[in-house]
């Protein structure tokens, strides 16, 4: 199943334990939409990480090579 197919799944599920109406249709719509949004804002965060983790390590690497004492 794709993740299309679940987000709208559980919207629907959740729509309908709400009570408010007899219809789940929005709720799965509604799912729908955030499960899409998840695909592509879920991996551009992961990747931000990644990258923010790899400069900071750099810039870590580059203070202990480069590391210089001042002769005060």
């Amino acid at each position: 199943m794709g993740a299309t197919t679940i987000g709208a799944l559980v919207g629907a599920a959740i729509d309908k334990m709400s009570g408010d109406d007899d219809s789940s249709v929005d709720g799965a719509i509604k799912g729908a939409i955030v499960a899409n949004v998840l695909k592509v804002v879920v991996p551009m965060a992961i990747t931000y990480a990644v990258g923010w983790a790899v400069l900071r390590g750099a810039a870590e690497l580059k203070e202990q090579l480069f590391e210089t004492e001042d002769a005060a």
